[in-house]
C-alpha cells in the first residue's frame, strides 16, 4: 500500500486549521523553486531570505482565503509582491538599490538591465494597468522565461488558458503602452 503525500489543497486546509507540520511540508515542497526564482530577480541574498520567510508567514496567516488548486502560483504572487515591496522600501529609504547590489567588481548583466526596465519603466507601468491574471501569465512566460507548460503548472491553470491569456495580455499591454504614449506600444 503506497502512501501519497497530501496535495497542496490538503496542506492549505491543514494550515488554515493551524497545523504547523503542514506549513513545514508546504515549505519543503515550494521553498526551493521560490528561492531560485527570487534569486533570479534580486541579487541580495538577505532580501531573498526575508521575502521567502515573509511569503510563508503570509501563507500561514491567509491560508483560510486560499482558493484551491496548485499553491505554487499563489505563493509566487505573494513572493513577487513582497519582493516589489522590499525594493520600493529600499529605494524610498535610500539605504540601498537592490538592483545594483551585485558583488563588488561585477556589473549588472544585460538581462538585469532589461528586467529593471520591465519592473520600473514604461513597461512596468503598463503591466500595472492590465488585470492581475493576465499580468501573472506575462511575468511567468516573458519575464521569468517559463514555458507554457511550466507557467500552467505554476499558475494552476490549463496550458490552453496560458496561451489565451498571453495573447490577451499582449493586446492589453500594447493598448496600455499606447495610452502611456510609449513607442514600445507598437512593438508588442
Amino acid at each position: 500500500m503506497s502512501h501519497e503525500p497530501p496535495g497542496d489543497d490538503a496542506l492549505m486546509r491543514a494550515i488554515a486549521r493551524g497545523d504547523t507540520q503542514a506549513l513545514a511540508d508546504l515549505y519543503d515542497r515550494h521553498s526551493g523553486w521560490l528561492h531560485a526564482r527570487l534569486t533570479r530577480r534580486c541579487p541580495d541574498p538577505e532580501t531573498v531570505r526575508e521575502v521567502l520567510q515573509d511569503t510563508f508567514m503570509a501563507a500561514w496567516r491567509s491560508a483560510g482565503t486560499y482558493g484551491g488548486g496548485a499553491a505554487g502560483g499563489w505563493l509566487w504572487v505573494i513572493a513577487a509582491r513582497r519582493l516589489a515591496d522590499a525594493r520600493r522600501a529600499a529605494v524610498r529609504a535610500g539605504t540601498r538599490d537592490l538592483l545594483a547590489a551585485e558583488e563588488p567588481g561585477t556589473t549588472p548583466s544585460a538581462e538585469e538591465h532589461v528586467l529593471a526596465g520591465l519592473e520600473y519603466g514604461d513597461v512596468g507601468a503598463a503591466l500595472d494597468r492590465i488585470s492581475p491574471e493576465l499580468r501573472a501569465v506575462l511575468r511567468a512566460t516573458v519575464i521569468d522565461g517559463l514555458t507554457t507548460r511550466e507557467a500552467a503548472r505554476l499558475l494552476g491553470i490549463p496550458e490552453g488558458t496560458v496561451k489565451t491569456r498571453a495573447s490577451r495580455a499582449r493586446r492589453e499591454l500594447r493598448a496600455a503602452l499606447a495610452a502611456l504614449g510609449t513607442a514600445g506600444g507598437a512593438a508588442c
